[in-house]
């Protein structure tokens, strides 16, 4: 029955772009994981649904017009903030995460899109079957996006690996720190708003943690943890969208459930191990 699946365009287009997007979120998930930096996902993809609410009461007939730049310049501005301005990176991505998830609930009321606001803030908030509609462009898109992180993942390992464990060692070695900061604040936010079409905005996070948090059951070194991670990712994302398309299940919440699943195991594995 699975091959029967397989054979049919839309699901090989679910399947390519769900793993590649899976992977660029684990990869930049593990240093985010490690410097304790992992609640930036949420706070990001609660920004990006306020901006998709915003956009579809607009009108627009692509609502990542919106929402991929000012999740950007909100992803810019919490790297401000942690460098030293008076309110704290914390703090402010509070701020930012409910004041916008607020006024997109609330653009979505006042202005709705559909008869059915309820099921459109469902969807939005836990996915829905658009990655099973996507197009060409979506895939290619995903292609592009992926070949660029793994790309700038290779080249710049040695740095982020400076970065993710001492960065005053990083700077004091003649790193740009903050243009660096900068970058990966923009990388991860565009992975954020792409991937909020595979999962859906309250999901978006499991993809960057899970993996991550994963792969150190078992892994030691920075570099263990980052290869467990990525093929933990493909794993959980391959067998998550093909259940999904099989049993008729949401495809986001469905890839999470791979995800945990598969954590519990490498838990045991990692126990064993030791």
């Amino acid at each position: 029955m699975i091959l029967e699946y397989l054979s049919y365009p839309f699901v090989q287009n679910a399947l390519v772009a769900g793993v590649l997007i899976s992977l660029c979120a684990a990869l930049l998930g593990v240093p985010l994981v490690l410097k304790r930096l992992s609640f930036i996902g949420d706070g990001l993809s609660h920004v990006a649904f306020g901006a998709m609410a915003v956009a579809g009461a607009l009108s627009l007939a692509d609502t990542m017009a919106l929402s991929l730049p000012v999740t950007i310049a909100a992803a810019l501005l919490l790297v401000r903030a942690g460098r030293g301005a008076k309110t704290g990176a914390d703090a402010m991505l509070a701020m930012l995460s409910v004041g916008a998830m607020a006024t997109g609930y609330l653009v979505m009321n006042l202005k709705p899109s559909s008869s059915n606001v309820s099921g459109d803030v469902c969807t939005t908030l836990f996915g829905s079957v658009s990655i099973l509609t996507l197009t060409d462009l979506d895939v290619w898109l995903s292609v592009g996006l992926s070949l660029a992180v793994c790309a700038l993942w290779l080249f710049f390992y040695h740095r982020i690996f400076d970065m993710t464990f001492d960065e005053t060692y990083a700077k004091a070695c003649g790193a740009r720190t903050a243009l660096f900061n900068s970058v990966s604040a923009v990388v991860i936010a565009v992975v954020i708003v792409i991937s909020m079409r595979l999962v859906g905005t309250l999901l978006v996070s499991s993809l960057i943690v899970v993996p991550a948090i994963a792969a150190m059951r078992v892994a030691k070194s920075f570099r263990g943890v980052c290869a467990v991670a990525a093929v933990f990712t493909v794993v959980c994302s391959l067998a998550g969208i093909l259940a999904a398309v099989v049993a008729g299940t949401p495809v986001g919440s469905t890839i999470v459930a791979a995800d945990i699943a598969g954590f519990g195991i490498l838990s045991l594995a990692g126990r064993f191990k030791r």
